[in-house]
C-alpha cells in the first residue's frame, strides 16, 4: 500500500450522520432540558450494574482515577461492567446524563490519557473500566484474533504460543498488564522491528455523533446480528463463524512497515503517534471512541532464533551498522534494542526485582503481582503515617539481598563499551548476521560482539525490559536528592546519523542523569531525564521539545499525547471527527475540555 493510498483512507471514515448497514443507533439522544442530574445517573447505573460494580466513593476508586506515573482527577463514579452489553447500556445512561466518558482498561499509559486530568471539566466524569471483558477469539485458522477490550498482550501471547503463532506486539517496557485495545487506541509501537505501530481497520465501537446520539458501528466484518443487543451478546459469547471470515481488503496490521523501516534515506521518522497514515477509526482514537473489539493479524513463530550482544564506543559505528543491516539484509531483525551504559546500570540495580521475578516466577505471575502491589500501595497511601512508596523501597531492599544476576560477558561489555545493542535474528537471518558482524567488526577498534547463549539472551532482554520501571524506581529511592523525572519517547528521521543528542548547557545544567534506551532500528528512543533538585520540569520540557522539533523528531512516538503533549493539527482534526461533541476523554492533546455544540442543542 502506498503512502498516498494510506493518506486517502480518511475519506473512508464512516459518516456519523449517514445510514449504514453497519451502524446501529441508540434511542438515547441528549437534549439539555432532559439531562439527568448526577444523582439520577448514579441511581440508573447502580440499578443497571449492581452496587458492587459502581464505585462512587473517592477513597475507594482513587486507584482508577490516578495515572500510572502522574495525573488524575475527580469522577462521579468508576464503573466495572461485566459484559459488553452492560458497557453499551452504561454509555446510554451517560449520554442521557450529559456525562464525560473515559474508557479505561489496564491504565498503564505514561501520559495520563486513561484517567481524568484535573477537576476543571464542565460535566460530570464517569470512568468505565473494561478489564472484565477479556475474551480472545482466534479466527481464520489462527491467522487472526478478535480481542475484547479487557484482553491483554500477555494473555494474547500465552494463547498464541499454544498454536505456534505470535502476536502483533510483545510486552512493552512499562508493565505486563497492557491491553490489546489500549495499544490499538494509541498506535503503540514496541520492540518488534517488523511489526510497526499497532493498527487495524477492523473494529467494533460506539461513538456519539453530531446530533448527540450514541451509535454502534460494526466494522469487524463479522456477521453478529441486527441490533446492539444481538451484536454485543453474540460477540462476547463467541456466537459467530470463526473459520473463514470474509476478507474485505481492510488491513488488520501495518503491512507496509518493513518497507518503511528499510528506507534508511528517508528524512521522516518510521512511526509516531500523530502519523495520519495510521489514524483510522479505533486505531489512534485515544479513547475518543468506546471500542468493544478489534480484529488483528497474528504471525508464524520462527523456527530458530539467535541473539547477538553488541558493544561499541562509537555513535557513528552503531549508525552505520543499522543502515547496512536494514538496507542490505534479506531478513531484517526481529528485535534491535539499544541501551546506553547509564540505563544499563540503573536497570541492573533498580530493576533487579522485576528481572528476578520474571526469571524465577515467569511472566504469568507478574500481572497478579502488579495488581497486589497496586492494591497495597492504594491502601498505604491513605495512611498518612506510612512512608511514601513503601512497597517500592521494600522491594528494592529485598533485591539487594540476592547475588549479582547478570551474566559475566554482559558485565564485561558494560565495563568496555558505552553503547549496547541487543540484536535478535531468526531463521535465514541468523547466518546473514553472523557473516555480517564478523566482517563489520573485524577491523573495528571501537566495538565488538558475541553470540548469546540462551541464558545470556534472556538476561539481556530482561534487563532491557526492566529499564523504564527502573528509571522510575531510581527517582523514588533518591527522591530527597533529585528532582522529577522527565520521560520522553521520540522518533527521529530515518536518515539521521548523529542519533544521540547533544544538549546545550542551558538544558544540561538542570539534569542529574540522562537515560537513553529504545528501539534502535525503528529509531524510536525512550529518553528519561532525572532532574536536579529544584529544577523546573515544565521549563526543561519546553526547551527539550523545542530542541527535538529542530532536529526533525516527532514526539510522542508510541505513548501518545495524553494530557502531557499538544496534539498536532492532523491529530486534533482526527479526534474531532470521531467525537464531535467532545464527550469522550476531552482535554487530551491539550485540547479543550468543554462541550462542543451538537446539532440537537443548537
Amino acid at each position: 500500500m502506498s503512502d498516498t493510498q494510506s493518506l486517502n483512507k480518511e475519506r473512508h471514515m464512516p459518516s456519523l450522520n449517514r445510514a449504514s448497514p453497519n451502524l446501529f443507533s441508540s434511542n438515547i439522544v441528549h437534549q439539555d432540558q432532559d439531562t439527568l442530574h448526577p444523582e439520577q445517573v448514579l441511581d440508573k447505573l447502580t440499578h443497571l450494574l449492581g452496587a458492587s460494580n459502581v464505585q462512587a466513593d473517592p477513597e475507594k476508586n482513587e486507584h482508577y482515577r490516578m495515572g500510572w506515573r502522574s495525573g488524575g482527577g475527580n469522577a462521579l463514579a468508576v464503573l466495572f461492567p461485566q459484559t459488553l452489553l452492560e458497557i453499551w447500556r452504561s454509555l446510554e445512561i451517560c449520554v442521557e446524563g450529559d456525562c464525560i466518558i473515559i474508557m479505561q482498561a489496564a491504565k498503564t499509559g505514561l501520559t495520563e490519557g486513561s484517567t481524568p486530568s484535573g477537576n476543571d471539566y464542565d460535566r460530570p466524569v464517569v470512568v468505565i473500566n473494561t478489564l472484565a471483558m477479556n475474551q480472545l477469539y482466534l479466527v481464520n485458522d489462527n491467522e487472526q484474533v478478535i480481542s475484547l477490550p479487557g484482553a491483554t498482550l500477555h494473555q494474547l501471547q500465552s494463547q498464541l504460543n499454544a498454536v505456534n503463532r505470535a502476536p502483533h506486539s510483545v510486552i512493552g517496557s512499562s508493565t505486563l498488564g497492557a491491553s490489546i485495545i489500549g495499544g490499538i487506541s494509541n498506535n503503540s509501537g514496541g520492540a518488534l522491528v517488523k511489526r510497526g505501530p499497532a493498527y487495524t481497520e477492523l473494529a467494533l465501537f460506539a461513538q456519539i455523533n453530531e446530533q448527540g446520539q450514541l451509535v454502534l458501528v460494526n466494522h469487524l466484518d463479522v456477521e453478529l446480528g441486527d441490533t446492539p443487543e444481538e451484536i454485543l451478546t453474540n460477540l462476547q459469547n463467541g456466537n459467530f463463524d470463526k473459520r473463514e471470515l470474509p476478507d474485505s481488503g481492510k488491513l488488520a496490521s501495518d503491512k507496509e512497515y518493513i518497507a518503511r523501516v528499510k528506507d534508511v534515506d528517508a528524512s521522516t521518522p518510521s512511526r509516531f503517534n500523530a502519523d495520519k497514515r495510521r489514524l483510522y477509526e479505533a486505531s489512534g482514537c485515544a479513547g475518543k471512541l468506546a471500542v468493544f473489539a478489534v480484529r488483528l493479524d497474528t504471525y508464524p513463530i520462527a523456527a530458530k532464533e539467535k541473539t547477538f550482544y553488541i558493544g561499541t564506543n562509537s555513535v557513528s559505528e552503531l549508525a552505520q551498522l543499522r543502515r547496512q543491516i536494514l538496507s542490505s539484509f534479506d531478513n531484517i531483525p526481529e528485535v534491535g534494542e539499544y541501551m546506553h551504559r547509564d540505563i544499563f546500570d540503573v536497570s541492573a540495580k533498580y530493576g533487579k526485582d522485576t528481572f528476578l521475578s520474571i526469571k524465577h516466577l515467569g511472566t504469568d505471575a507478574l500481572p497478579r503481582l502488579f495488581s497486589i502491589k497496586g492494591a497495597i500501595d492504594a491502601k498505604f497511601h491513605k495512611w498518612s503515617w506510612m512512608p511514601k512508596h513503601f512497597t517500592d523501597k521494600v522491594m528494592q531492599f529485598i533485591a539487594t539481598l540476592f547475588p549479582k544476576h547478570l551474566p559475566k560477558r554482559m558485565i564485561e561489555y558494560r565495563e568496555q563499551y558505552e553503547h549496547h545493542l541487543i540484536l535478535k535474528m531468526s531463521d535465514e537471518g541468523i547466518a546473514e548476521a553472523q557473516d555480517f558482524l564478523k566482517t563489520f567488526f573485524a577491523a573495528s577498534d571501537t566495538g565488538n560482539y558475541f553470540e548469546c547463549s540462551q541464558e545470556e539472551s534472556e538476561s539481556a532482554l530482561l534487563n532491557r525490559f526492566a529499564a523504564a520501571g527502573a528509571a522510575l524506581r531510581y527517582e523514588i529511592i533518591h527522591e530527597k536528592e533529585v528532582g522529577e523525572i522527565l520521560a520522553l519517547d521520540i522518533a527521529i528521521p530515518r536518515n539521521e546519523l548523529e542519533w544521540l543528542e547533544t544538549l546545550p548547557e542551558e538544558i544540561e545544567k538542570h539534569l542529574e542523569m540522562k537515560l537513553y534506551y529504545g528501539h534502535f532500528f525503528c529509531y524510536v528512543f525512550h529518553q528519561d531525564y532525572i532532574l536536579k533538585k529544584g529544577s523546573d520540569a515544565h521549563l526543561v520540557k519546553k526547551m527539550m521539545l523545542e530542541l527535538l522539533s529542530a532536529r526533525g523528531a516527532k514526539y510522542p512516538a508510541e505513548h501518545n499525547v495524553g494530557h502531557l503533549y499538544e496534539a498536532e493539527p492532523d491529530l486534533q482534526n482526527f479526534y474531532k471527527s470521531l467525537d464531535p461533541t467532545n464527550s469522550f476523554n476531552p482535554g487530551i492533546g491539550k485540547m479543550s475540555k468543554t462541550k462542543r455544540n451538537c446539532s440537537c442543542c443548537v
